[in-house]
């Protein structure tokens, strides 16, 4: 039977806010709007999720490098392409934005996140990579949530709390606290920190190291590793994104 899982080349054009280039195995996923840094849209949201999707039903996928273009990795958000207003319009939102994090979870390959610059719209989906390098000009911001007036629960509350631990990831959320990109390792939220030309090359290297390694090694480490964070999710990304709902649209 010939199988139905979708193939490198039907998938790696189909994104207008992703690029996509595999060497020997190593995926990079590239965020960017019209090729310079990501502005989060409606658009890009609903991509990521089903992006995520082909890429984790790819087998032929090793690892996964996850970057953006430009010098940020994501510090600008479109608030017009949303529709905010009504239940209708936060369904979709509470689908989707579940499907976001869950899907990027489901990728059963290592997953490094190669932060090109400030990632302060959305950093969760950059900080919940197994391994993350940041360049030296990076800092994180959960800047379109409480600052804005809007509950902080399309993951931002589950991931932070995780990788900050429970009393610097509330903090983190509720007082707009940008972290640089030394406190950000002193902190455990990257890995390393180098030079904004270094970001990739080096991420990059340690993926074809594990490229390197058997496919069920890859594959089940990845499983075992994000064993909590998806329970997590499981119990607590649906509550947070409907209480940003309820919240949202009593403004």
């Amino acid at each position: 039977m010939a199988s139905i899982a979708p193939r490198f080349e039907e998938y790696a054009k189909k994104y207008q806010n992703i690029r996509l280039e595999r060497e020997d195995g190593v995926l990079t996923v590239t965020v960017h709007t019209e090729g310079k840094s990501l502005v989060w849209t409606d658009q890009a949201h609903d991509e990521l999720a089903y992006c995520f999707t082909d890429i984790a039903c790819d087998r032929e996928n090793k690892v996964v490098v996850l970057t953006g273009a430009g010098e940020a990795f994501c510090a600008e958000i479109d608030f017009s392409s949303f529709d905010l207003g009504t239940a209708a319009d936060w369904s979709h939102i509470i689908f989707e934005g579940q499907r976001v994090l869950n899907n990027l979870l489901s990728v059963e390959v290592p997953v490094i996140s190669a932060i090109n610059g400030p990632a302060t719209v959305h950093p969760e989906v950059a900080v919940l990579s197994d391994i993350t390098i940041a360049a030296e000009t990076t800092k994180f911001q959960d800047s379109p949530h409480f600052p804005s007036g809007i509950v902080p629960g399309d993951g931002a509350h589950v991931v932070w709390t995780h990788v900050l631990g429970p009393q610097r990831g509330r903090y983190f959320l509720l007082t707009d606290q940008v972290l640089d990109a030394k406190q950000a390792l002193e902190y455990g939220v990257v890995n390393e920190v180098v030079a904004l030309d270094q970001v990739l090359p080096r991420a990059l290297e340690i993926a074809r190291n594990i490229a390197a390694k058997p496919a069920l090694a890859r594959r089940y480490s990845r499983v075992v590793l994000t064993r909590e964070i998806k329970r997590l999710m499981h119990e607590q990304l649906g509550l947070g994104l409907t209480h940003e709902a309820l919240a949202a649209l009593s403004l």
